[in-house]
């Protein structure tokens, strides 16, 4: 049964019967390729757009205002010399005077200009000069103001046709903000020269030295609008880039640089191969390119196989975030608490003839291995019941750190807290339990080993020594800020959800080696005054090693000139993490 047309008022416009008629075609078998036919092109948006702009001059033409006459000004004078003539009663009296007032006189001749002009909308003409080989084409006719900034497009030759093609739009630059310009649009014109005989590096040339208004002539892609989304995606850079070093980058001009430890927006990962992102804090609204984590680690694995890669190596994480498989670096302070100064040194080599003391890390294999790229990050500050995060501190060759960490404590011992160690030896008689150590039998410090407990631990005259977890979460417990200074290679028990990890890399300020010696002899020299050139060297060696391994695990790096302004720097970061935000891996705060 067919069903009967709706009935239409005079008022009814264009735009609203075409809407009508769209609803009524139902393709029957007789009709349906015409029918379908019209059904596509009355839903055609630019067609609809156009009835919209016949239906607003419509009804613009209907309901404009019209003055009923041109020329109050002289009618006013006529009916105030006629009053004038004769004689005035109250009536006539005030009227003669209304009409004689200047700001009635002033406001009747701004009416006679108004009426006299002619608003109705002009429509700018069509051009003579354009080509026939686009008459029937969309053309549009694109006007953008840009000052010293790029115009935030890239554009390249299609392989086939050989127009020159809108590649990419950067998120935030001047042809994105406009709206008006889309990946896949033909450029024709620029300011009125074609362009399709040039190179693509010039025609960049061309947009980039032209400043303030730039027309541009352009055919629209035929697709859908841009359905691209600003992501929210942030990430931690692992890693330094420059993209006037990289001859892979579509366009260097356009590339981000940023530096390892650079937190950086995603806002667009369309291109697989290249990520247009933002520096978080950077006063540019115009994003950048950088190498996707799919295409760097590609190329970076393409030199390991090539022999050509100097970069770190390849981590394994699966488990925990970016670790590190060697253990070549110098810490003075490789457990916690309060121990002897001869304790060190042994302590530390004598952890490398123990295999696995760092608890739960594993050895590396190479088969599911990836370079240090990116890390997924977020904001995050813990709310007033959960427990505050661990302070972590690591250090090179010369930091001291165990001996920054107790002053630091000593100063405020009601909020910060230090994880007692545990040990095998006999307990002192000025010692008490669980105050300088827990003191425990071999068999029982041999079976916390192998379950696991302890994130660090080694062997000095006979006697184990060991930082356990069960320690650190004591002091959390009571909602203390914990300080451990451990190896950095514990790092990979520790950077968890469950302790959220606030690593602070600390190394001493190194004076040049060829200047050491005025230094090492003048008083008040610092933390370093009395170093041979070997000693420096090898400081400094263990500061480079250090950085090149873990680095990438810090948030903090602190450089200590002296103890007491190493202190005060210290609390002062100590005060920032507990008031102030900070960027930490997703995983740590999705459930």
């Amino acid at each position: 049964m067919r069903e009967t047309m709706p009935v239409l008022s005079p008022s009814t416009g264009l735009h609203e019967m075409l809407a009508l008629l769209t609803s009524q075609l139902h393709p029957d078998a007789n009709h349906k390729e015409g029918l379908v036919f019209l059904r596509e092109v009355f839903s055609e948006r630019s067609l609809a757009y156009l009835m919209k702009i016949h239906d607003r001059l419509r009804q613009y033409e209907q309901q404009s205002p019209t003055p009923v006459f041109h020329s109050a000004s002289c009618l006013a004078e006529d009916v105030a010399e006629e009053l004038q003539n004769g004689p005035l009663e109250g009536d006539e009296k005030e009227l003669l005077m209304l009409l004689t007032a200047p700001h009635v006189k002033a406001v009747l001749a701004v009416h006679d200009t108004v009426a006299q002009k002619n608003f109705d909308p002009v429509l700018p003409p069509l051009p003579d000069d354009l080509d026939d080989e686009l008459e029937e084409e969309s053309v549009k006719i694109v006007r953008l103001v840009k000052n010293k900034e790029p115009l935030g497009a890239t554009i390249r030759r299609d392989e086939v046709t050989g127009a020159i093609i809108v590649a990419r739009i950067m998120r935030g630059g001047a042809a994105d903000r406009s709206g008006l310009v889309h990946v896949g649009d033909e450029l024709r014109e620029v300011n009125g020269n074609l362009i399709i005989h040039k190179r693509p590096d010039e025609i960049s040339q061309i947009l980039s030295q032209s400043q303030g208004s730039i027309t541009l002539k352009i055919i629209p892609a035929i697709k859908e609008d841009d359905k691209l989304r600003e992501s929210k995606v942030y990430l931690r850079a692992l890693f330094e880039y420059s993209p006037f070093e990289d001859k892979a980058t579509p366009c260097q001009e356009a590339g981000l640089s940023f530096r390892r430890g650079d937190i950086l927006q995603v806002v667009s990962q369309d291109d697989p191969t290249w990520w247009q992102a933002k520096r978080v804090g950077d006063s540019n609204l115009r994003a950048g390119l950088i190498p996707s984590r799919q295409f760097q680690q590609r190329r970076l694995l393409h030199r390991m196989k090539m022999g050509t890669y100097q970069g770190p190596k390849p981590v394994k994480s699966p488990t925990y975030d970016q670790t590190c498989e060697r253990e070549d670096c110098d810490n003075e302070s490789n457990v916690s608490g309060q121990h002897i100064a001869g304790l060190r040194r042994s302590f530390r080599l004598s952890r490398k003839d123990h295999q696995g003391t760092t608890g739960e890390s594993q050895p590396l294999d190479s088969g599911e291995s990836e370079f240090l790229i990116y890390e997924e990050v977020t904001r995050y500050q813990p709310r007033p019941n959960e427990k505050p995060r661990l302070v972590v501190l690591i250090g090179s060759l010369g930091a001291r750190i165990n001996e920054l960490k107790q002053k630091v404590i000593a100063e405020n011992p009601h909020r910060y807290g230090v994880a007692v160690p545990h040990t095998t030896r006999p307990r002192k008689s000025h010692e008490k339990e669980g105050v300088e150590y827990h003191f425990i039998s071999k068999q029982a410090f041999e079976t916390d080993i192998q379950n696991n407990k302890f994130i660090e631990y080694g062997e000095y005259k006979d006697n184990q020594y060991g930082t356990s977890l069960e320690s650190i979460r004591s002091v959390l417990a009571k909602n203390k800020l914990c300080l451990v200074d451990v190896q950095p290679d514990a790092l990979k028990i520790l950077r968890t959800a469950e302790f959220k990890p606030y690593v602070i890399f600390v190394k001493p300020r190194i004076p040049e080696i060829r200047r050491h010696r005025s230094a090492a002899t003048s008083p008040g020299g610092g933390d370093n005054g009395h170093l041979t050139d070997e000693d420096l060297q090898e400081m400094h060696l263990s500061a480079e090693q250090m950085d090149e391994q873990y680095g990438h695990l810090a948030d903090r790096v602190l450089v200590k000139e002296d103890s007491a302004s190493a202190c005060m720097e210290l609390r002062n970061i100590l005060e920032r993490l507990e008031r102030e935000p900070q960027w930490v891996p997703v995983s740590w705060v999705r459930t």
